[in-house]
């Protein structure tokens, strides 16, 4: 089964956004990252999906699990 994910991404012409992996399209634009990813994660926790986060240049900075997560952390059952 392929994993959810949503993604926080910089918009080319300024601002972030927040996009369904997969898409071509956002879900919504923000003009901050801070409000892109409030409003990423909530929609990643609803959809359990794995939220990644990305650099401005477009690189992931980070990505949490809000799903099944296929690799877990080795501390946690």
């Amino acid at each position: 089964m392929a994993r959810k994910t949503r993604h926080v991404v910089p918009n080319s012409d300024g601002g972030w956004d927040s996009k369904k992996g997969g898409a071509e399209r956002a879900s919504k634009h923000f003009d901050t990252k801070k409000e892109a990813e409030q409003y990423s994660r909530e929609l990643s926790r609803k959809e359990k999906s794995e939220l990644i986060i990305h650099k401005k240049d477009g690189t992931i900075q980070r990505a949490d699990s809000h799903g099944n997560d296929p690799n877990p952390p080795k501390d946690k059952n």
